[in-house]
């Protein structure tokens, strides 16, 4: 399919910026839903190029198509749109700083029950210490004698006598 270089470069900004990319199956779109000025065809079709290529790969679910940016492609986009290799796609950022922990958990302070804050149920912290001993090797078997007996109901237990 004949794409313009426009249209071309408008799709390829887009992926890089975000480093994916999702069209609907709908061929007949006029407008892709995120990039507005291009036609929902053009972008499926020039997606379909780069994933045959595979600069992107692609995983359809539920009648939309999801575009993922692989490290060749990202190579390929830099060279194709002169972009510097200290500008990253989102996708491929680190985080600022680690995320911490809300408070509501862990048990610390709030109201409630148990400990947290927001209501939800958090089990009391001593309930697994059943599973820290380290007796559990020390169970007994049973005897040398023992021979189990069935009761004799249900498949295999043939007929009552008479």
């Amino acid at each position: 399919m004949l794409i313009t270089k426009q249209n071309r470069r408008t799709i390829y900004e887009n992926l890089f910026k975000e480093g994916v990319l999702v069209a609907p199956k709908d061929f007949n779109l006029p407008a892709h839903p995120e990039i507005t000025t291009v036609r929902n065809l053009e972008v499926i079709k020039a997606m379909q190029s780069l994933t045959s290529k595979g600069y992107v790969k692609t995983q359809f679910s539920w009648q939309w198509y999801y575009y993922t940016l692989t490290e060749e492609g990202l190579a390929y986009l830099r060279e194709w749109l002169h972009i510097p290799s200290e500008i990253v796609p989102q996708t491929h950022m680190k985080p600022a700083r680690a995320p911490t922990r809300p408070s509501g958990y862990g048990g610390g302070g709030g109201g409630g029950r148990n400990g947290g804050g927001d209501g939800a149920y958090r089990a009391p912290r001593g309930d697994r210490e059943y599973r820290r001993r380290d007796d559990a090797g020390e169970k007994e078997a049973p005897g040398a004698g023992y021979t189990p007996k069935f009761g004799g109901v249900g498949r295999g237990a043939g007929a009552p006598p008479s």
